[in-house]
């Protein structure tokens, strides 16, 4: 049966208000608007989410049908969870002396918490892969539309590699071009591409443009304050411009000294085209 719990990503003894404000969380991410950029592939399934969390949130936010549907689902085969308690249970009491073996111990805290998270993990994982693929898939569609300017390389850590078509008397002008897809872009993920796209071995004549895509992103303060620590730091290769980007709607942090292809690629982007 489907984990309604999982969907909005709360636990099983979240409270109403809970459950009302995970679903207004999770229903935004899938709205139209969201999603109009990224293909019908990604639309379609962008609906077919929106309806099983509408029905999720219909079942648990009634408090008869969720009772129903915890019982459905501690009783299904396989099933190692247990439907919310109503209240505190009484204390039991019992002889200390007789809670001699392992078995009486309660159970590690992070195995109480990995069992209740696995399934919603597992759901986060599959619709993070998709939103992936919808987004590089959207990425590399806006890279062709540029006109051939750029050839596929590749770079351990990165959806997409690109360097300057070779011309017939050199290299073609223009920066390397680097894409990676990250759940939230944050200055956990900015420090890691900006060590990753430091390894590419490029002369410190050449510049490096790394598109940080993601489906959350952190406050701009905490992007700005990572960006401008890595900025200071002296590097090895070529200047690395990095552009962090909210993938649901395409809007960008776009440093001033972006070169001029960022700033078309991510106008055709937002454009759709």
């Amino acid at each position: 049966m489907k984990d309604y719990y999982g969907l909005l990503e709360i636990v099983a003894t979240a409270s109403q208000d809970e459950v009302k404000r995970a679903f207004r969380v999770q229903i935004a991410r899938y709205h139209p608007d969201k999603v109009q950029h990224l293909g019908n592939e990604f639309q379609n399934m962008a609906a077919d989410r929106a309806a099983e969390l509408t029905e999720a949130y219909r079942i648990l936010s009634d408090q008869e049908r969720r009772a129903e549907y915890d019982r459905a689902r501690s009783s299904a085969p396989g099933s190692t969870q247990t439907a919310p308690r109503a209240g505190p249970s009484k204390p039991v009491e019992s002889d200390a002396s007789q809670q001699t073996g392992p078995a009486m111990q309660p159970p590690p805290a992070a195995a109480v918490a990995a069992a209740e998270w696995t399934p919603f993990t597992a759901e986060r994982a599959s619709r993070d892969e998709f939103v992936r693929k919808a987004v590089i898939d959207r990425f590399k569609q806006a890279l062709a539309s540029l006109g051939g300017d750029y050839d596929q390389s590749e770079l351990r850590g990165f959806d997409v590699a690109c360097v300057p078509k070779a011309r017939l008397f050199g290299r073609g002008k223009g920066p390397r071009l680097l894409g990676r897809f990250v759940s939230r872009v944050d200055g956990e993920a900015v420090a890691d591409a900006w060590l990753q796209a430091g390894k590419w071995s490029v002369p410190s004549n050449e510049e490096i443009c790394v598109f940080l895509m993601g489906s959350g992103m952190a406050p701009p303060r905490e992007l700005a304050e990572a960006i401008a620590r890595h900025r200071r730091q002296p590097t090895r290769g070529g200047k690395v411009v990095l552009i962090p980007i909210d993938a649901r709607d395409w809007d960008a942090h776009v440093p001033t000294d972006a070169p001029a292809v960022a700033k078309n690629l991510l106008a055709r982007l937002r454009g759709g085209r």
